[in-house]
């Protein structure tokens, strides 16, 4: 398997169905504040659904539709990034997160998702990622400003979120938009 470095002791790697019991621990302790704004904790409540969830991800990439990573700080897995839908095809992506309260605030998420929108890129292709987050989540709305993203519009009230509709911010970066900013930041 491999992995790639995030800096600070931190890790990006892939993260798959033998590693549920891992998963349903994170989960376990980030449950509350991923549970604010995603279903991913609630999906993910025991051993067996842990599993299905990261088999779900393993299938979609196998389809090449989806993918799911993990970050490690140490030997610990603190959160994740995943491509919640990838068409190469088409050219478009959409990312996503969620992190444990006590891997907050280093800038994980952010170098994490780095990873994968240069991945999809320059090495599939991907023409537009996107970037969709609830308008009450603003640790996630920060990471879409880091990542130079554009922020597009607001579904109101689109997702509905333990029995309150939310609205979704969409943002997104376009493939020239993220060189010219790779290339501003390597002068």
């Amino acid at each position: 398997m491999f992995a790639i470095s995030l800096g600070d002791g931190a890790e990006l790697r892939p993260l798959e169905p033998w590693q549920a019991e891992e998963f349903l621990a994170h989960m376990d302790r980030a449950r509350d504040l991923v549970d604010q704004h995603i279903p991913l904790a609630r999906a993910a409540s025991d051993v067996v659904s842990a599993r299905a969830v990261l088999t779900g991800y393993a299938e979609k990439q196998a389809a090449d539709s989806g993918r799911i990573y993990g970050i490690w700080l140490g030997s610990t897995l603190v959160g994740g990034v995943l491509f919640r839908v990838f068409d190469a095809e088409a050219g478009n992506c959409e990312v996503g997160c969620w992190l444990e309260p006590a891997a907050t605030g280093r800038g994980l998420v952010t170098r994490a998702a780095r990873v994968l929108i240069d991945w999809a890129v320059e090495r599939r292709g991907i023409h537009r990622v996107e970037w969709q987050v609830s308008s009450a989540n603003e640790p996630s709305i920060g990471v879409a400003r880091r990542l130079g993203m554009t922020r597009e519009g607001v579904l109101r009230e689109s997702y509905l979120h333990r029995g309150v509709r939310q609205h979704t911010e969409i943002w997104s970066v376009l493939a020239p938009e993220w060189r010219a900013r790779k290339d501003a930041a390597a002068r």
